[in-house]
């Protein structure tokens, strides 16, 4: 469903990202984990088309090409990021950033009787997200913490419904109750019909929301993949057997 291949990532001439390849099912999650520095998050910008990146390679959702498209139009193909730090956006309400995202890519606006059931839809997502019902109706990030931001991007990867959702160290800045919740929302959204990509720091989500494959990315690239049980090694031991470089790099 989600295929990345070959994909070299730089940034002002610099090679953050040596040559990945990646394959996601539907139905499946993969986390992604690393030290700091390791380029998680330029990972996660580059697929989502940030144009400070550099990036060659394929990613593709299906049989479409994201490459060379705009993040607009890679969210069209049904590709979500959820940001490590949600930037405040004055004068947006959450309820019509969704409402516009679902007209952008449906193609269709919606009358009243739709609107309503959206904002309904959006409160009782939000409840579930462990937020106040308002929380809609506010400005998107602004004047939330840090663990509400984060309960935010979730509650738009809920409203949208994606078919890849990326999701950069969402569990950063959350409670245990908070990354429960979220779990369970993505755990929720596990219905064989579309992937995740988890990128974390840290193995807590993990423990919630079960990877089918765990990754770890290391100077550019990826050094290992296993099972669960490698995020428990992690845990355990670390990242220092990961973090030099690959022979030969």
């Amino acid at each position: 469903m989600f295929t990345i291949t070959g994909l070299h990532v730089s940034v002002k001439g610099r090679e953050i990202i040596k040559g990945l390849d990646l394959s996601v099912n539907a139905g499946e999650v993969h986390a992604i984990m690393g030290p700091n520095g390791a380029g998680k998050s330029s990972l996660a910008e580059a697929l989502m088309g940030h144009p400070a990146l550099e990036a060659r390679g394929s990613v593709k959702i299906g049989p479409d090409e994201l490459m060379g498209l705009p993040a607009d139009e890679r969210a069209r193909k049904g590709l979500f990021l959820a940001f490590q730090n949600p930037e405040e956006v004055e004068g947006v309400k959450v309820s019509n950033l969704v409402r516009k995202a679902l007209f952008a890519r449906n193609g269709a606006a919606m009358d009243l009787d739709k609107m309503v059931a959206m904002h309904e839809g959006l409160v009782a997502s939000a409840k579930m997200l462990g937020m106040e019902k308002e929380a809609v109706s506010r400005e998107l990030n602004v004047g939330f913490s840090g663990g509400e931001k984060k309960r935010l991007e979730a509650l738009q990867m809920v409203a949208l419904a994606p078919k890849v959702i990326v999701l950069d160290e969402i569990d950063s800045g959350l409670d245990v109750d908070g990354v429960k919740l979220i779990s369970k929302a993505i755990n929720d959204m596990l219905n064989g019909s579309r992937c995740f990509l988890i990128i974390t720091h840290y193995p807590r989500i993990l423990k919630y929301v079960k990877p089918d494959r765990v990754h770890v990315l290391s100077g550019g690239k990826i050094v290992k993949s296993g099972g669960v049980e490698l995020a428990h090694e992690i845990e355990e031991n670390g990242y220092e057997k990961y973090s030099r470089p690959p022979a030969g790099d």
